[in-house]
Parts: C-alpha cells; sequence; structure tokens
C-alpha cells in the first residue's frame, strides 16, 4: 500500500507529460495563448507614442499660458511684450515670439485675457483650437450661443456659463465658415471684445 502512494504521484506526472509530449491540442493551446500576448505589444507601444506630441503643445487654459497667468501681473524677464502702438495707457496688448497668432490684454497692470487666433499651435487640454469645428467645441465645451458682433450668420460667441461671475472662462469665436476663429481665456468685460481696449 506504501508502495502504491509513493508511485502514484510519478504516474500521475508520467502522465502530463507523455500526453502533452503526444497531443498536439495542448501545443496549439500554449501558441494561442503566446499570440495575445505578442499582439498587445505594439497596441502598447501605439498609445504610449500618442501623448508625446501634446507633452510639446502650449496648453492655455483658464488660469493662463506659459508663465502667464491671468489676474496677476506679467513676470519679470517674461518674453511676453507690447508691440507698436498701443490703444490706451490702461489697456495693452502684449505678445511673445514664443507663442505666434497669440496675444494677451493687460488692464491696471493684470493679464485680464489671453487670446489664441488661426495659426497658432496653441491648444487647450482637449487639442481644440482654432480651426476645429463648432460640432467639435459643443463636444467638449456645450456652452450656449450668441450672435457675433462683427460677423454674420453662422458667425456666433460660444461663451462659458459663469463668464460673467468675475471668474477666468472661456469664450469661442465661430467665424462665418463654421470654424473656431479665435479663443479667449480669461475674466469679463474683456473677454473676447477687442473694443474694451480701444
Amino acid at each position: 500500500m506504501k508502495q502504491s502512494l509513493t508511485l502514484l504521484p510519478l504516474a500521475l506526472l508520467a502522465a502530463c507529460s507523455s500526453q502533452s509530449s503526444s497531443d498536439a491540442e495542448p501545443a496549439a493551446d500554449e501558441t494561442v495563448s503566446v499570440t495575445p500576448a505578442l499582439s498587445m505589444a505594439p497596441e502598447k507601444t501605439a498609445p504610449a507614442s500618442d501623448p508625446a506630441p501634446s507633452a510639446t503643445t502650449p496648453t492655455l487654459t483658464n488660469a493662463g499660458l506659459g508663465d502667464l497667468r491671468i489676474g496677476q501681473t506679467v513676470p519679470a524677464g517674461s518674453s511676453w511684450s507690447e508691440k507698436g502702438a498701443q490703444a490706451s495707457d490702461v489697456c495693452r496688448v502684449l505678445s511673445s515670439p514664443d507663442y505666434p497668432d497669440t496675444y494677451a490684454i493687460v488692464e491696471e497692470g493684470e493679464v485680464r485675457r489671453i487670446s489664441i487666433s488661426k495659426g497658432s499651435k496653441v491648444r487647450l487640454a482637449g487639442g481644440i483650437g482654432p480651426g476645429a469645428t463648432e460640432a467639435a467645441v459643443k463636444k467638449h465645451f456645450p456652452y450656449p450661443a450668441t450672435p457675433h458682433k462683427y460677423v454674420d450668420a453662422p458667425g456666433k460667441y460660444l461663451t462659458a456659463p459663469d463668464a460673467d461671475s468675475g471668474n477666468p472662462a472661456l469664450r469661442f469665436e465661430i467665424g462665418s465658415d463654421g470654424t473656431v476663429s479665435q479663443i479667449h481665456a480669461g475674466t469679463m468685460p474683456v473677454l473676447g471684445y477687442v473694443e474694451a481696449c480701444s
């Protein structure tokens, strides 16, 4: 009895090893289990490369852009500066060589608005930028529309509902072609209205 119990594990081991070596189906199962692991490797590699371009893309937020912050003074040593004649002493328009087709409005010494227009490489966190369709904007920012002051329909403004609160907010200008012509981040009443600086 003792001898048969000792031989039982050896017999089971021999049965398993002889079955796996002579039976073709388990070998196919092993191949199938390896194939998904190999096919998953490219999927893991592709998403890792996707964020790289967005990591280098400048991002405009309600807080600001780069070292420029809404509601704060322009930092010393910043690349933002006045170019050409200004509309008034109260309101200054700044630009930066680091952000082409982008400008900032400064009133009473504080940044009130940062605007990006077509040609700018700056984007919002979701990737929306000038040239995006109105439908693409509404997917991420379902803001109410109001008629554009200077552009006929389909031109309009899409403005964050809390823009009148005094907190920084977003406004999209939709041009006559139905795409975003400008995006503004800042506080009202400057938000989106150039005449506030004239």
